[in-house]
């Protein structure tokens, strides 16, 4: 994987898709006998991993701010990790706040079916750093692919609880497979007000098949058709072990084209991408694939996007 120079300065950038987590003091259900998905075997990833972790394997990259996404926490106890990232940020105002604070945004997580959502959304809220939600989606036929057993989006207690981000001012991080996007347009659709930010580039998962990369292709258009969705480029490796820049330019230059370098970020999906490559190597992938846009764009793509979206 080629390290690339970054227009002979300094790379920057804001990194809209990172989990931390602290094994000593926070319980992660999927991290205490973690188990093999194809995004590979889970056990590599037991280990702390903090803000500190992150700034070192950043290397070159100087990492301006960050966007903290739900880590898979303890589902009985969710804003105890928006506490301890609030905790995280704060600390790292005290010490150094010219640095700003790491993580300058949380996107938390909320079970919108649960009948008593309002007070989780509530609490959370509370915490001045948190600005989204997520509540992963993705089901899918193959059981090495699921993520989840049900279908919230056809679940009528979960769409109206939805509607209570937009009274929190909330975004909404939207993960699913392809297969699922029309049902997420409509939700997107009734739901003009509240910011959806597509995660992992819409997950292009059946990749055997013109029929699946329609679907994907497709999918991400339709979902670029409604100007509350935005898009982070981030998660191919996931589907892509032994990715190379050539690898990943399609998916990366597919999704650009759907959503325009106005709605489109880059991201790391750290510590799960560290699997496949080093935080330095992926953001010079990144840097390299869209080595001909203009610097306007290389910064709203880099940084402005992120920013702008996640209010930071």
């Amino acid at each position: 994987m080629e390290t690339i120079a970054f227009r002979g300065a300094a790379m920057q950038v804001v990194d809209p898709h990172v989990h931390f987590w602290n094994l000593r003091t926070h319980r992660y259900p999927w991290l205490e006998q973690p188990g093999t998905s194809f995004v590979g075997d889970a056990s590599a990833l037991k280990h702390d991993y903090l803000p500190e972790t992150l700034l070192h394997e950043a290397g070159t990259v100087e990492v301006l701010k960050v966007v903290h996404v739900e880590a898979n926490h303890d589902p009985a106890n969710p804003v105890e990790e928006t506490r301890w990232l609030q905790s995280l940020a704060d600390a790292a105002h005290r010490e150094d706040g010219s640095c700003g604070t790491l993580p300058n945004a949380i996107v938390a997580w909320a079970d919108l079916s649960a009948p008593d959502v309002e007070a989780t959304l509530a609490a959370h809220a509370q915490y001045p750093n948190t600005r989204g939600i997520r509540q992963i989606l993705n089901v899918h036929s193959d059981p090495l692919y699921g993520y989840v057993d049900r279908h919230f989006m056809r679940d009528p207690v979960w769409l109206d609880n939805f509607g209570l981000l937009a009274r929190y001012g909330l975004s909404f991080d939207l993960q699913l497979y392809p297969s699922q996007i029309p049902e997420a347009a409509q939700l997107v659709r009734r739901y003009p007000d509240i910011q959806f930010v597509l995660n992992h580039a819409g997950m292009f998962v059946d990749r055997d098949s013109p029929t699946g990369y329609r679907a994907w292709r497709n999918g991400l258009r339709l979902l670029s058709s409604y100007p509350n969705v935005a898009v982070k480029i981030s998660g191919l490796a996931m589907f892509d072990h032994l990715w190379t820049v050539e690898s990943l330019r399609p998916y990366v230059l597919e999704t650009i084209d759907a959503f325009g370098t106005e709605r489109a970020m880059f991201a790391s999906n750290f510590p799960v991408d560290r699997l496949f490559g080093t935080y330095e190597a992926l953001w010079h992938a990144y840097a390299r694939i869209v080595a001909g846009v203009s610097e306007a764009e290389r910064t709203a793509l880099f940084r402005g996007n992120a920013e702008r979206i996640y209010r930071i």
